[in-house]
């Protein structure tokens, strides 16, 4: 329980975000307004003018605050001691860079020049690129330490920041920087600010992310195209047997064939389950947005449990024969196919790809190879349901939005999460105030309002209990 000593404590640090918020909007907007694009080099400048921005604000806010240089862009770190020597030490990450803008002409407004505008159902609405992902995010977190500094002098942790400008165009620079500077920036556990809530009532703890294994084949038989009139039922078709190969991938119940694939993969605890069910989401409403109805997968698991808690195996490419405008009567020579696995627990994404090779070999005749092209590889991640760190987060997100918090999982990846993990050791704690129609990436991206107001309040919130021993 919150001593009352300890509440009393919060309530001033609370009332002073809701006093700050025209200010801290003010200040997103600065943020906002410089165009730091990392993906094309013309915006390299742009993209150190964000970092100096950032490295400046928390060094007003006294923070011990520096811009470092890497290969690509530069990372801002900064580091604030906590109100007590024991003080738990946390790691909070967030990027300044965002998406390219194309197309401009189906944006409604200038998307560096971000306005809080009404959006249709009523809601209030921070609009421009990077709002939702990841400058208005990361904002909510920096303002939330602003408040504690402006009524306590002090933070309740000891607080590391780490503010990367590389995300959305492929984190070169960062395994590297984490490699290299481990020891300055292990924590306890990390923040990621970088996912969404539930919905704009219902606050969410993401604790699980697939991981991801590409992986391309090429099935080689005669040594130049054929004629199908006079080769045709004689010789070996590499369409056919690739073919074979995939629909072999999957049995009548969904359930992915590849020996050992299911390996590390445990089952949803049921309170778990149960909480996913009580949020309602419907096979048909899922699959309704995009013109589907009927889930494909394992059969007798909810649409929720196979997108966030259940390995797949995925084709997704085929390339092979005549493709082009009328008709070629060949047999081809090769033919490959682009295959992924998102993979969840402990699946191991090496001896995933092992066991996958062998599985193909196994299928192709003995006149015939097969050749392999690596796609990259991450692990999966699954926080601990009943981490105390997970449960305290819970509570202060439940304390300060009209629905209890939900724990949910995630479908895709999130590579530094796995980075805080191999190299630093730590997990994290992946809160964020996203919404699904949020548009990031697209054109007319936003963030609600009540998102950065009461993202801020979470941020102080959290911060709060975790410093509560």
């Amino acid at each position: 329980m919150h001593s009352a000593h300890a509440v009393r404590d919060l309530d001033p640090v609370l009332r002073r975000i809701d006093e700050n918020l025209a200010d801290s909007l003010m200040r997103v907007f600065e943020l906002v307004r410089i165009p730091s694009i990392s993906t094309d080099p013309a915006y390299a400048g742009s993209c150190r003018k964000a970092a100096d921005w950032l490295s400046a604000e928390l060094t007003e806010l006294g923070f011990d605050a520096s811009v470092r240089d890497t290969p690509g862009h530069p990372m801002v770190v900064a580091h604030h001691d906590g109100a007590t020597p024991d003080a738990p030490h946390v790691l909070f990450y967030g990027h300044y860079d965002v998406q390219p803008v194309d197309p401009l002409d189906l944006w409604d407004n200038d998307p560096f020049q971000p306005a809080v505008r009404d959006a249709p159902n009523g809601a209030k609405i921070i609009t421009g690129r990077g709002t939702a992902d990841d400058k208005g995010q990361l904002m909510t977190f920096v303002e939330a330490c602003r408040a504690y500094k402006e009524i306590h002098g002090s933070l309740p942790c000891r607080v590391t920041i780490l503010f990367e400008g590389e995300e959305e165009s492929g984190s070169a620079s960062l395994k590297p920087f984490l490699e290299a500077h481990a020891q300055e920036l292990k924590a306890d556990y990390a923040l990621v600010c970088d996912t969404s809530m539930w919905d704009a009532e219902t606050p969410a703890i993401s604790t699980g992310l697939r991981g991801l294994v590409g992986e391309e084949i090429t099935v080689q038989a005669a040594d130049r195209d054929l004629h199908s009139g006079y080769f045709g039922g004689a010789a070996a078709n590499p369409i056919h047997i690739l073919s074979q190969v995939l629909a072999d991938l999957h049995d009548e119940t969904g359930a992915v064939t590849i020996p050992h694939f299911y390996d590390g993969v445990d089952e949803t605890p049921q309170d778990v389950l149960a909480q996913w069910e009580s949020l309602g989401q419907t096979a048909d409403e899922f699959l309704g947005e995009v013109g589907l109805k009927l889930p494909s997968g394992e059969k007798g698991r909810s649409i929720l449990e196979l997108t966030w808690a259940r390995p797949t195996a995925e084709v997704n490419g085929i390339i092979g024969g005549y493709t082009g405008e009328g008709f070629k009567t060949v047999i081809p020579a090769k033919a490959s196919a682009k295959v992924s696995f998102r993979l969840v627990g402990k699946q191991d994404p090496e001896a995933i790809r092992a066991h996958f090779r062998d599985f193909v070999r196994a299928r192709i005749p003995a006149d015939c190879s097969v050749s392999f092209h690596e796609h990259g590889g991450s692990p999966g991640i699954q926080l601990p349901y009943d981490s105390p760190v997970l449960q305290k987060a819970k509570q202060a997100l439940s304390d300060e939005w009209p629905n209890p918090a939900v724990m949910i999982g995630m479908g895709g990846s999130i590579p530094v999460v796995g980075d805080f993990q191999a190299l630093l050791g730590m997990e994290s704690v992946l809160v964020g105030f996203g919404l699904s129609d949020d548009r990031i990436h697209s054109p007319n991206e936003k963030y609600a309002l009540k998102s950065f107001h009461k993202g801020q309040r979470s941020w102080a919130r959290i911060l709060h209990a975790l410093a509560e021993r």
